[in-house]
């Protein structure tokens, strides 16, 4: 009996078992029915929509074969071009005389475009076209056609080129303002020749500053030469960039490209079209970077603002008053994050308007008045000439490391500034923070500095536990340094 019940209970929990285990088997289904599923993104139809709107760009120069190097050509590298059909080029003669000195077209590259509108506009990049003789555009139907540069824009790297062309397919312009960073975006385009080529990936990060004009779109896309000047697009065929650059110690792609923001490049595009050149303003000022220990010692705060390093003579901010050491906050009520945001917003300003800066100046802020000129060309600098010889005597007590002599007269009108005092020598501290031999000091912990009496002055009162912002001119150039005490 003892034994039937032993065996009836194992018979029973087997049952259990068995009914848990076929429950369990009946639940995965639905648990996995339930986890949701990732799509990713189909871009057949997309590159089938946007396809026929991206060109191909060939660009030749005239070269005389004088311009080429002499000598006669080794026979393995006469095969070399044969075989892989390249043209050989010209060579003299066994005599050395040249074989012919008439001017040849020689192909200097490929890039990428998309057209506009249908009547033949079209746009890429100004490094495509920059110094071409002669422009061939390609379309996917395989129509050549000898293009007429509009406008070329170097400082934003857009173009615009002219097809007599009818009936084409132009782009869909998208709104960069809707455009997320992780979302998805395609790329068209002819990396190494290679017509109508198609990349995908997402958008790294936006607004990222590559010390240019614009700030540029990043993303993952791969990009290769031969893109330059192609749309970038979003998942609905529009485009909202053009693809510009990339980041490479190869020369090839590295996982980071970079693009041009179509609105922007609209802008561009419309002042090219209309007038073949883009009107932008001016001040007159070289600026730098605030970083975050400058802003700390100088009591702005947080890093903002584009530094001034240095005042073009005679030029919009130097009329206005503008002095080397300045920090612009603001242009006209709008907030100057980063340096890079100045050129932009003048940039954006008509010339002759006047316009408002926000400066901050040794610890306190004021507005200037500046009537912006008209971008034109980059002005070579100036160099200023070295501080003349035969100068006071340098005084004999450093100051944070500094040994420092007053400026002549002579001295202080060539560098254009009203005080300062010349480092004559240099250790420790004030070292370590970057000051040099030759530098000009201008001004110390927010005080401007006349001569080496009030330097010394200036420098007894300052907290040596805390760190020290100084103001450093060196040769044209101006910046803040912080020397921070010995711990």
């Amino acid at each position: 009996m003892s034994f039937v019940r032993t065996w009836a209970g194992r018979l029973a929990l087997g049952l259990v078992v068995l009914s848990v285990s076929a429950t369990a088997l009946h639940s995965r289904p639905s648990q996995a029915q339930a986890t949701p599923t990732v799509q990713l993104p189909d871009f057949t139809d997309l590159a089938e929509r946007v396809g026929p709107s991206v060109v191909n760009i060939r660009t030749t120069e005239r070269r005389t074969s004088a311009d080429r190097p002499g000598g006669l050509m080794d026979p393995n590298m006469e095969e070399f071009f044969r075989r892989f059909g390249v043209p050989i080029p010209s060579q003299p003669d066994r005599r050395g005389n040249p074989r012919n000195q008439e001017e040849e077209p020689q192909q200097r590259g490929v890039g990428s475009g998309f057209v506009l509108s249908a009547d033949g506009f079209i746009m890429t990049n100004a490094h495509v076209v920059d110094g071409a003789d002669e422009v061939i555009v390609t379309l996917t139907d395989k129509r050549e056609f000898k293009a007429r540069i509009v406008g070329a824009d170097r400082r934003s790297d857009v173009a615009v080129v002219k097809i007599e062309a009818t009936g084409l397919a132009p782009v869909k312009i998208g709104d960069v303002n809707r455009l997320k960073v992780g979302e998805w975006v395609m790329a068209i385009g002819s990396p190494f020749g290679l017509d109508n080529t198609v990349t995908a990936g997402i958008v790294s990060a936006k607004q990222r500053d590559t010390g240019d004009l614009l700030p540029l779109i990043q993303t993952d896309v791969a990009i290769n030469p031969g893109n330059s000047g192609g749309p970038l697009l979003n998942l609905r065929g529009e485009v909202v960039g053009i693809n510009s650059q990339i980041y490479s110690r190869s020369g090839g792609f590295m996982g980071i490209s970079f693009a041009i923001p179509i609105d922007e490049a609209q802008r561009v595009a419309e002042q090219l079209r209309t007038s073949g050149r883009v009107i932008r303003g001016r001040i007159g000022v070289q600026i730098g970077a605030v970083t975050k220990e400058v802003a700390e010692s100088i009591g702005l705060g947080q890093p903002r603002g584009a530094l001034v390093v240095s005042v073009e003579k005679d030029g919009p901010a130097d009329k206005a008053g503008l002095e080397a050491g300045d920090i612009i906050v603001k242009v006209d009520n709008k907030a100057v994050e980063k340096s890079g945001d100045l050129p932009r917003l003048v940039g954006g300003i008509k010339p002759g308007s006047k316009s408002t800066l926000q400066v901050f100046r040794r610890g306190a802020t004021r507005d200037i008045g500046v009537t912006v000129a008209e971008f034109e060309a980059d002005r070579p600098t100036r160099r200023a000439g070295g501080p003349e010889q035969g100068g006071p005597a340098p005084v004999a007590k450093a100051v944070l490391g500094m040994t420092v002599s007053d400026l002549t007269d002579a001295q202080k009108r060539e560098l254009r500034i009203r005080g300062g005092v010349k480092v004559e020598a240099v250790e420790g501290a004030a070292a370590r923070a970057g000051v040099r031999e030759g530098d000009v000091i201008l001004s110390m912990d927010n005080t401007e500095i006349t001569d080496s009496k009030q330097f010394a002055t200036v420098g007894a009162k300052a907290e040596k536990s805390r760190a020290v912002s100084v103001m450093v001119r060196r040769g044209e150039w101006t910046n803040y340094l912080v020397i921070r005490p010995t711990r």
